[in-house]
Parts: C-alpha cells; structure tokens; sequence
C-alpha cells in the first residue's frame, strides 16, 4: 500500500511541479539566511542593531498577516494565490539584492522591502497548507506530504552549505540574487499546476471567516492541545537555537564550528525522518507524533549537562528525526480532518498559535541565561518540552484519534466556477 501511493505521488505532474516549486524556493531560502545577514552588515555604517530592525521586519509580518493569509486562500484558487505570494516575494528579494549591490540602501527602504517579503511568506503558507488536499488523495496524503519534507530539508542543507561559499566567493549581492531567483522560478512551476477551480461558499466579511476558522479550530481538542503545546516547545526551540546553544558552544570552547556540526547534524535528521515518515503507518497519528516531540528535549539536555560532543550531534540528529515524523503526521491529519473549504484558515491558526511565544523564548533567553547560567537554562528549557509534551498526552483526543481506513481513490470533486 505505501509502495503503491508512493508511486502513484510521483508519478503525478502537478506534484511535481509542487515539490519541485517548494525545493528550489527553499533551496533559495537557505542562501538568504546567510547572505542577509552579510549583506546588511557589509552597508556603510551597517551596525547590529540595523540588521536586527531588517530581520523583525521580514519576522512580524509573517506572524501578523498569516490570519488573514489563511482567510484569503480559503477564499480564492490556492495555486495562484501562492503564485502571487512568491512572485510578491520575489520582487521583494530583487529589491533587496538591487540594494546590496549599489550600496544604496537607507534603511527605511529596505526595511520596507523585508515588509514586504515577510507577508508574501504570510500568504503562502495557509495556501500550501491547504492546495494538497486538493489534487492528492487521502491514502496518498503522508506520502506526498514526507516527498515533500525530504526535497525542503534537503534544499535547506544544500542552500546552507553553499550560501557561504558563495558569500566569500562572490559576495553576499549575488548569493541574494540567487534567492530572488528562486522564487519567480517557483512561481512559475506552481502556475503550470493548472488545478481545477474549487467550489466555495459565498463570500463573507473577514471577521466572519475569521470567526468561522476559529470555530472549526477550537472545536477539535486535539488541534488547540496540541498548537498549546507547541506555543511552549516552539519558545524553548527558539531559545535553545537562536543564543542558549551558541552561548554554551562559546563558554565550553567549542565555538562556531562545533556548533555548526550540532545544526548541520539535526538537518540530517529532518531528512531521515521525513523519509522514515513515508513507511509509517500510525493507527493513532496524533499520538504518534506528540510523543515524536519528546526528542526536542534530547538536544537541549545534552548541551545542559555538559555531554560530549558526539552525543550532543547524536541527540541533535534524533530530534531532526522527530521533528519531520512530527511535522508529516501532523500536517497530514490536519488535512485528512478539517473540511477543504475551511483548511487554511485552520493552517492558519495553528502557525500563529505555534509561533505565539516564539519571539518571547529569544527576547527572554540572554537575560536568564546571564543569571542562572546557559546550562541551567538549556535544563529548563528540556523542562518546558517535556512537561508540554506530557500535559498534551493527558487529553484523550490526543490519545484516542485513529486515523481514517482509506480506499484507492481520487479526491473528493470539488469543481466549480473560479
């Protein structure tokens, strides 16, 4: 049976136009997260604090506008919304890479310019969320959503390691330039899906539809246990990844490049188990996967304790693994459980209510950590994953909902006028 819908996933073009459009988006994502940075920093009078005020702008918005992102792709075709959002965010990436070259670059501009890349990001996740169910069948959704998994991690690897070569080699213009290209790329393999028009209620004011999307949302148990609990698990990741596990690299020696290892091992792991995620079949998927996020703590517990390196890289590859397995069963129920008409309002909820406190874990790691120390931290934040985690087993949705027997077939119709 997984043999079976593996094939029939690939074998399907507009699934590989899909995939194919979201791994070189990713893959220009990658270049971007270091070659902004170098980017900014290389401006005449570039200081630390400029480059932070251009990457909150990018940041904000993506949180701020994916309600509404989620109310829009629930209301018109998805393909091309996402068509728009990375044609959108393309332009703004070419504005941005314009700038780096000329040195040009007040900071209100480009501050605007990151604006402007942050909601095309906001308006393309609902809508990708919410396009598979569309055209992939429901006993092919895992698998599709695992190929999907294994082509971004992969992209996100590839676009690391090779971001920083081409930074040193050609500057941090070009490695931009790349970025940017790799959205109207995108944009244009998204457009030659060509999926039918959906079938849609009339429209309604925003707050409705927003007010609708919240019912759906709050009235699966499992749905809101499980975005509460990462709202927590998400924090202490952010915390942890963003200055607690660089901090502790710089206090017991290890540095840059140890701590380049530990990142460059959990990408693996994401990759591993996006490709474990495509043989698993969980009675229980819910279950399944929040107990899959019990090995976000492994990393942090490692590093706490003082651990070896070997064993940290080994806990950090682990947690990659959960991640994805997560992250595939998770999207994949979503789907499979909450009506088409109303998959990317849902979506949407579920990134804003995931990333709610995710600011707060980076804003409030450095000061705990100057007072109880990095490691002491880092221990607490394996606390808040596992006690999150363990809250989130007590609810019997979580426990208890069995994922569909599917039959072969294709999707529900849902064609009508566009």
């Amino acid at each position: 049976m997984v043999g079976v819908a593996l094939r029939r996933t690939v074998q399907d073009h507009r699934f590989v136009r899909l995939a194919s459009a979201r791994t070189i988006s990713v893959l220009g994502n990658g270049f971007s997260r270091v070659a902004l940075a170098f980017g900014v920093l290389s401006l005449p009078g570039a200081t630390p604090a400029r480059l932070s005020i251009v990457l909150a702008c990018q940041a904000i918005p993506q949180l701020v506008f994916v309600l509404v992102g989620g109310v829009v792709a629930d209301r018109v075709s998805r393909y091309r919304l996402m068509v728009g959002a990375e044609l959108l965010a393309g332009f703004a990436w070419l504005a941005i890479t314009a700038m780096i070259f000329t040195g040009y670059a007040p900071l209100p501009l480009l501050g605007l310019a990151a604006v402007v890349a942050g909601v095309g990001t906001a308006m393309l996740l609902p809508a990708l969320n919410g396009v598979l169910p569309e055209f992939v069948s429901g006993e092919r959704l895992q698998s599709a959503n695992a190929l999907l998994r294994i082509g971004q991690n992969s992209a996100m690897v590839l676009g690391l390691s090779l971001s920083g070569l081409v930074v040193a080699a050609a500057g941090a213009g070009w490695a931009l330039a790349v970025n940017a290209a790799s959205f109207f790329i995108s944009a244009a393999l998204i457009w030659g899906m060509k999926l039918p028009a959906r079938s849609r209620a009339p429209h309604t004011s925003t707050l409705a539809e927003l007010r609708h999307g919240w019912a759906e949302f709050v009235s699966r148990q499992w749905l809101w246990v499980v975005v509460a609990q990462f709202a927590i698990v998400l924090a202490a990741v952010n915390a942890t990844v963003g200055v607690l596990g660089p901090l502790e690299m710089t206090g017991s020696g290890g540095g840059a490049a140890s701590w380049g290892l530990l990142v460059a091992a959990q990408s693996v792991g994401t990759i591993a188990g996006a490709g474990l995620a495509t043989r698993i079949q969980a009675r229980r998927p819910i279950l399944v996967a929040v107990v899959a996020t019990f090995t976000f703590a492994l990393p942090m517990l490692a590093l706490g304790m003082g651990a070896p390196l070997w064993l940290s890289v080994a806990a950090m590859f682990v947690c990659g693994i959960g991640s994805d397995i997560f992250g595939v069963l998770w999207t994949t129920t979503m789907q499979r459980e909450i009506p088409e008409e109303s998959m990317s309002r849902v979506s949407a909820y579920d990134i804003f209510g995931s990333l709610a406190f995710a600011p707060l874990g980076l804003l409030l790691a450095g000061p705990i950590a100057a007072v109880i120390s990095p490691k002491a931290a880092l221990l607490g934040c394996a606390g808040l994953v596992t006690a999150a985690t363990l809250a989130a087993l007590t609810s019997p949705a979580v426990r208890r909902l069995t994922a569909p027997t599917l039959m072969s077939g294709p999707p529900r119709p849902t064609t009508k006028t566009n």
